[in-house]
């Protein structure tokens, strides 16, 4: 067995697991639940699952044994909001203080250490692998933090958290920006410049308040390369999201939701291209990947093994991943299909085209890859 693939889904959780004669699904857990987020601990292989449970709430997952059996660990959850205390988006809504979605689920670097962005957009860090949560109340409290709005959904998220060896995070808010902490999370600068909006008016659509990254990927092995697909097209930066670059090359279209990097040639990246913005659909309803192997100079379309004719699938900003070795890919849609590449985004096997609609797919990987 070379590799293991989870999928996380509208009705429940996919193990997929690589054996002789090809991938295949092992294990199915939480069948008709929503799993909004799944995280694979590269640092003891524990398991963790975000469940969306409706009338009862946000649940967090945890699995010591591979998935054979679950136990419920404390979700996030906001503090009690001060009496007296409004907090309002910018076009004057109440910003509810109650977590509604796990948007991302990241590893930290000290034992026992992780991140949970959520929507509405909290961050949140555990020091005990999940037996209990804080809100990072040095981003809470940030002036800029009010100036967020929600994108696709009606209220700001948390949706990327990119953790450096040093402690170093990179965080992306739809529609919020690229957030910057060098200390653990102890404070925190916005980033974005070079990024801009075509949706905003002129005068704002440079403001790094209210970019909208869709998705932020940083390579592991040279971390001053971070790659955005944003809504407004696909940005890179060469210095940790200080400053950033428009790739106005990408093909067949710039706009879309995932984005993938290598993970020891930062200028290898994978997008899966779509029209903007009502339609969402891919290009000419053909699904297809896109790969740079330049830095975003010239890029490659790649669709051998992908469906070609009146296909709709739309892949949301999770459900695009790369393994540690940097050559097996996978792909699932929000029609359920899944899609596996072992060549580098070359060739690609349809694993199933029957899943529920596929919210992330996340390759199990060993400590350091």
């Amino acid at each position: 067995m070379i590799g293991q693939l989870l999928v996380a889904t509208r009705k429940g959780l996919f193990q997929l697991e690589r054996g002789g004669a090809g991938w295949s699904i092992a294990r199915v857990s939480f069948l008709g639940d929503a799993v909004s987020m799944v995280l694979p601990d590269p640092r003891d292989g524990t398991l963790y699952a975000g469940l969306g449970l409706g009338h009862f709430g946000v649940k967090l997952r945890r699995s010591r044994d591979g998935g054979a059996r679950w136990e419920d660990i404390a979700a996030p959850a906001y503090p009690r909001q001060p009496d007296g205390v409004r907090d309002t988006l910018p076009d004057g809504r109440e910003w509810p203080w109650r977590v509604e979605q796990i948007w991302s689920l990241e590893a930290g670097k000290k034992d026992g250490a992780l991140w949970c962005g959520t929507i509405p957009g909290g961050l949140f860090r555990s020091d005990d692998h999940g037996d209990s949560w804080s809100l990072v109340q040095s981003l809470w409290d940030h002036p800029k933090r009010k100036a967020w709005f929600g994108g696709g959904y009606e209220f700001p998220g948390i949706h990327s958290i990119c953790v450096e060896d040093t402690g170093a995070l990179t965080l992306g808010v739809s529609c919020g920006g690229v957030w910057r902490s060098e200390d653990d999370g102890a404070t925190w600068d916005l980033r974005g410049e070079g990024m801009y909006a075509a949706f905003m008016p002129p005068e704002r659509s440079y403001d790094m308040s209210i970019q909208d990254p869709h998705r932020i990927v940083q390579c592991p092995s040279n971390p001053d390369m971070i790659w955005v697909q944003h809504h407004n097209g696909v940005f890179r930066s060469t210095d940790r999201g200080a400053h950033w670059q428009d790739v106005p090359a990408a093909v067949p279209a710039s706009f879309g939701f995932a984005v993938a990097v290598h993970p020891r040639d930062g200028n290898t990246a994978w997008l899966v291209p779509a029209v903007k913005d009502e339609n969402r659909t891919p290009v000419d309803a053909k699904v297809v990947v896109s790969r740079t192997r330049d830095g975003g100079k010239t890029w490659t379309v790649l669709r051998e093994g992908l469906p070609q004719e009146h296909a709709y699938d739309i892949v949301y900003r999770h459900a695009l991943d790369v393994d540690g070795t940097g050559d097996v890919l996978a792909c699932g849609s929000s029609t359920g299909a899944l899609w596996i590449s072992e060549d580098g985004g070359d060739r690609w096997q349809e694993i199933s085209a029957h899943l529920p609609p596929i919210y992330a797919v996340r390759f199990v990987k060993g400590a350091g890859s």
